[in-house]
């Protein structure tokens, strides 16, 4: 089964995650799904240039989900429950050209296999809207 090539955006106008904003870019017609289930139309100059600028992040989607089924995208800050060592928080990282997703644990910068452990993690958070989770307590 092929793994489905899909993105999101975060709005840095309107501090707000757009879905599925490859239909839009795509086809250049219908609808947006904003993060609030609300829905917004765009035209084919909104996203002209949707890729490269600067209000929009743009963060695809890894083909994987955590423990909810939640889909797990590029940016996502993501609590990993290993059997066999503590809690890690880790945000997603895509490296280009690889096949693999990447963590990286927020205390300790080492990266970790995200798809070896995929059924042991659960999205806390992203980048976007929840930074302060990628702060660590050196206390």
């Amino acid at each position: 089964m092929a793994t489905m090539i899909k993105f999101r955006a975060w709005d840095k106008e309107n501090e707000i995650y757009l879905y599925n904003v490859q239909d839009a870019y795509d086809t250049l017609s219908g609808f947006v799904k904003y993060d609030d289930g609300e829905y917004a139309e765009y035209d084919e100059s909104c996203f002209g240039d949707f890729l490269n600028n600067e209000r929009y992040a743009v963060k695809q989607f890894t083909g994987l989900k955590d423990v909810n089924g939640q889909d797990v995208y590029e940016g996502d800050i993501v609590k990993s429950n290993y059997t066999y060592a503590q809690p890690k928080i880790s945000q997603i990282i895509i490296e280009d050209g690889n096949s693999y997703i990447l963590g990286e644990d927020v205390a300790t910068g080492n990266e970790m296999l995200v798809s070896d452990h995929i059924g042991e993690i659960e999205i806390i958070g992203n980048v976007h809207e929840n930074p302060e989770l990628l702060e660590v307590d050196h206390d």
